[in-house]
């Protein structure tokens, strides 16, 4: 739903398309509009639907009866089907699934990540091309099988994008680690919560389902105590409050819901989950000891955010502080409130805010002329672009899954980000055993494997035992305990190592198959030099955005307005043009305009289809063809003498007219096409020249002298009647 909003306006912007959206909040509303017995996906040519309004049984049927011929569904990876499931087990699956089995359906799926690293759900989506792909080894197929596919599959990396000829805007990325210490209040608490863990059980795989619900809820515990005081106390206290407490029945398959898995992705699901569990009253005697001391307790890591934060801010970077718990977003947020330097704008935004709510928020903050800091739970980790407002990530909180680092640090590492290099820094307890394993094992690997293959390769299908295996060899080990002065930690045990080994066997597995696979779906077919003349002649047909620039700049001046270069664009000064023109800008006296995307921060992006360029060409096309006598009216026509040609020259700007009929509702269209044409002598001579010569001798062509107005007459009337 949070992406409706987008794709709307890029419709708007880019194609001129008035698209409505169609989520729950607007339903209603655009039922009323409608005349007669026709749902919305009939009487609306143009729609951005959220596919959780119409993934239910109730809207399914009618969507699929009546949905456009070309549906594109955006972040189709949510869209998957897990292993063992049926088709109907999922929502959103069955959905696309129906519409894929169509006859004469047009179906575009588009993600930036394809593959979670569960090859299952990857293959499933393979399937929603054809049924029988779901069952076909893209590596281990033959040559004709992976040639078929590969006319259905297009994937391409950035760096792909970067080989292009023209200039692609992708930021550099300065990544790192910041290390802090813990206090000495911090170390004994967190080894006595150590202590707890270990008391359980001497390892996570001779555990039943129950007592490794258990485990899994202290694990989390651990990590909210270790998270920030407050999350801590919270999950404590709230725990303390309960009266009622409903343990696990001891039938499920228990899953580890702490590690930032996708079936367990809110940023309150591990405080609830420590809610579900028993506690003796010699464990509940313990865990009131120790929120009794976080209430007092000193926090180094805190202090370690406020200084990087605070640096950052001096060096001109916006940055992203990104927590795992609710708690600790609010914590920081009132932590930097009085930290921060003036004209510092400050906002926290979780998962207890709707999604209306998170972009108006994030959308106001934005338009501040302040420097900005957002700190933010995971909620915002995917299918959000912050690249607009923000060009530095810290992971206040490390994630304990690979792929949510990428995730995170997406956010503002991606196309349209201005900043020419952006900052991702993780924080990390130096004396804290599990942040050493997380981030030694895990998520330097991820990061090593992607500055070799320029790609972020997911973390394997079996991850989330192996890192249960990891984390259990880290809690059991005797070297795991905190000690005052022993800042490097000795971890190297046989056991940590062994699982050492296996994190790193796996992701490299899965490296290699990810590479396989884009090999056999690598872009080397593709004729570039075709497509640049393709794009080329678009530029032609349409205008390209220097295009847009000159006739804006141009027409504004011959209005008798002002626009001047400004910065990274202009600023138009609207205080001179009409009524019609001011109010596309809200009747503001001034405003920073872009020609170009990615528009810079703080201007409005002006490219071929906005409304303010499609009334200037009104208002100078009807000036000039009904009324000629208005002084800003344009010529149609001229004559000029130069010495540019040596032979009499006539250019000619056809506008021909199509009609387009529609052949499922009959309707008709027009669709209109400027050509640019000319020739040289005399129109008999058949000497014609090309369109990219016309439009070089429009635009460069200079007078050598200024003929009356008769003289141009006598001159234009017999090629007049040559051409008609």
């Amino acid at each position: 739903p949070h992406l409706c909003d987008q794709w709307h306006q890029e419709l708007k912007d880019k194609f001129s398309i008035e698209a409505v959206i169609v989520r729950s909040s607007t339903a209603a509303q655009l039922d009323r509009k409608i005349q007669g017995d026709v749902s919305i996906f009939t009487a609306y040519p143009y729609q951005v639907v959220s596919i959780d309004f119409i993934k239910s049984e109730k809207r399914r049927n009618v969507f699929l009866s009546e949905c456009p011929e070309l549906v594109i569904v955006d972040e189709i990876h949510t869209c998957t089907k897990p292993a063992g499931a049926s088709i109907k087990q999922q929502q959103r699956y069955h959905l696309i699934h129906d519409i894929a089995q169509k006859e004469n359906q047009h179906l575009i799926m588009l993600t930036a990540t394809p593959h979670s690293g569960k090859q299952h759900e990857f293959q499933s989506l393979l399937g929603l091309i054809k049924n029988e792909y779901e069952e076909v080894d893209i590596v281990g197929s033959g040559f004709e099988k992976r040639k078929e596919v590969a006319q259905h599959l297009v994937i391409r990396r950035r760096a792909d994008i970067e080989q292009w000829h023209e200039a692609t805007l992708f930021p550099k990325r300065d990544q790192g680690e910041i290390e802090y210490i813990l206090s000495q209040e911090y170390k004994a608490i967190f080894n006595d919560l150590l202590e707890f863990i270990r008391s359980m059980g001497t390892s996570i795989d001779g555990m039943d389902s129950k007592k490794k619900f258990r485990y899994f809820a202290i694990l989390s515990l651990l990590r909210g105590v270790m998270s920030s005081p407050v999350t801590g106390i919270e999950m404590l206290s709230r725990k303390a409050q309960k009266i009622e407490i409903m343990d696990n029945d001891g039938e499920e398959v228990i899953t580890n819901p702490v590690a930032d898995s996708d079936e367990f992705d809110s940023d309150a699901a591990p405080i609830n989950l420590f809610d579900r569990i028993e506690l003796k009253s010699s464990e509940a005697k313990l865990l009131k000891n120790v929120a009794d001391r976080l209430t007092n307790v000193r926090d180094n890591k805190a202090k370690e955010a406020a200084t990087i934060t605070i640096k950052w801010l001096k060096e001109g970077y916006n940055p992203i502080i990104f927590c795992r718990f609710i708690s600790t977003a609010k914590y920081m947020g009132e932590y930097l409130k009085d930290k921060l330097p003036k004209n510092t704008d400050l906002l926290v935004i979780t998962g207890e805010m709707v999604d209306e709510e998170r972009k108006a928020k994030i959308t106001e903050l934005g338009e501040s002329s302040n420097q900005r800091v957002l700190v933010a739970t995971d909620c915002l980790s995917e299918g959000i672009n912050l690249q607009q407002y923000f060009t530095a990530v810290l992971h206040y909180d490390l994630p304990w899954n690979p792929n949510r680092l990428e995730q995170r640090e997406g956010r503002i590492d991606r196309y349209g980000q201005t900043a020419k290099e952006v900052k991702a820094f993780m924080l990390w307890g130096k004396d804290n055993p599990i942040d050493s394993v997380v981030l030694n094992v895990l998520l330097r690997k991820a990061r090593e494997i992607k500055k070799q293959t320029g790609i972020s390769v997911p973390f394997p299908d079996d991850s989330q035992s192996i890192l249960d295996s990891l984390l259990n060899a880290v809690i059991l080990s005797p070297n795991a305990v905190v000690v005052d002065n022993q800042l490097q930690l000795d971890l190297d045990t046989p056991e940590i190592e062994e699982k050492e080994l296996v994190v790193s066997d796996a992701y490299d597995r899965a490296a290699d198959r990810d590479k396989q696979t884009r090999s056999v779906f690598a872009q080397h077919s593709i004729k570039v030099n075709e497509i640049e003349q393709d794009l080329k002649s678009v530029d032609l047909a349409i205008g390209n955005p220097d295009a847009v620039k000159d006739f804006v700049v141009a027409t504004v001046l011959h209005l008798g307005a002002q626009i001047n270069s400004y910065k990274d664009g202009h600023r138009l000064y609207t205080t001179n043009l009409s009524t019609i023109f001011k109010q596309i800008f809200g009747f503001k006296d001034e405003i920073l305009i872009s020609f170009y995307s990615p528009t810079p921060d703080g201007y409005t992006y002006i490219g071929r289809n906005h409304p303010f360029v499609e009334q200037l060409c009104h208002f100078i096309l009807n000036s000039s063809v009904f009324d000629d006598t208005n002084k800003y009216s344009a010529a149609r026509a001229s004559v000029i003498p130069t010495e540019k040609v040596k032979v009499k020259t006539t250019i000619v700007q056809l506008r021909i007219r199509n009609i387009i009929l529609d052949v499922r509702t009959k309707n008709e269209i027009i669709a209109e096409e400027m050509i640019l044409w000319g020739y040289t002598g005399n129109l008999e001579d058949k000497s014609f020249i090309d369109e990219r010569t016309a439009k070089e001798l429009l635009e460069t062509t200079i007078p050598t002298s200024d003929w009356t107005i008769q003289r141009q007459a006598n001159a234009f009337k017999p090629e007049m009647k040559k051409l008609s």
